[in-house]
């Protein structure tokens, strides 16, 4: 009988983990595949799957009041809401799918400062000769990077916090869409030391049509 209580105050105790679209830790969904045929040929990532195991679920609360929801799946992607007033899809402003490009390991106090204060924004970021604009700009002449700390749920039951700073460039591909590129300098503390990275990732638009909710 105590083991059945302490059991269900236990679970009832655990932070609920975010689901929005029918998308939530554990889940899957599917892409359509029309879709990324037209557009994966303009793009940077090569080879995106179809098919997707949401294996993670970020949360992240914007200063705007605003919030960011990101499902991290198997294919090294994460398919990323962001929401504007309210926790419905009513409030839904934008869904991405994103796709990890690059990430570095920053060793040093310097180099994360540098990081900061330099390299994160920047008028323009080229990639493999691919150049993109500053998306984010401020009405003096510096834009600094946009601060943001994400909790992540994993299907382990783990849950973790980043703090990032971030920035977001574009460029057109086509008359009806654009490739995004989002820099972000993340710190999280791991064994009370200092884990810093410099993570790069290309994404592009996706409609709710898009996806379909395999369950």
């Amino acid at each position: 009988m105590f083991s059945k209580w302490f059991s269900k105050k236990e679970e009832n105790s655990k932070p609920k983990t975010p689901e929005i679209m029918g998308l939530y830790l554990g889940g899957s969904f599917e892409l359509d595949d029309l879709k990324l045929r037209l557009i994966e040929s303009q793009l940077i990532i090569e080879g995106a799957a179809r098919q997707h195991l949401i294996q993670a679920v970020g949360e992240a609360h914007l200063d705007t009041g605003g919030k960011i929801l990101r499902f991290y799946t198997d294919d090294d992607a994460f398919l990323q809401v962001v929401l504007d007033g309210g926790d419905t899809e009513n409030h839904i402003t934008d869904v991405k799918l994103w796709y990890f490009y690059d990430t570095q390991t920053v060793g040093t106090d310097t180099q994360w400062q540098n990081l900061i204060k330099q390299q994160v924004s920047q008028p323009q970021y080229e990639i493999e000769n691919t150049l993109f604009q500053r998306v984010w700009n401020a009405v003096g002449d510096e834009s600094p990077p946009v601060a943001m700390t994400e909790t992540t749920f994993e299907l382990d039951g783990d849950t973790s916090q980043t703090d990032q700073f971030v920035m977001l460039y574009e460029r057109e591909i086509n008359d009806d869409a654009c490739e995004t590129l989002l820099v972000c300098a993340e710190e999280k503390i791991v064994n009370n030391n200092h884990d810093r990275c410099l993570v790069i990732s290309t994404g592009f638009d996706i409609l709710p049509a898009d996806i379909k909710i395999n369950g």
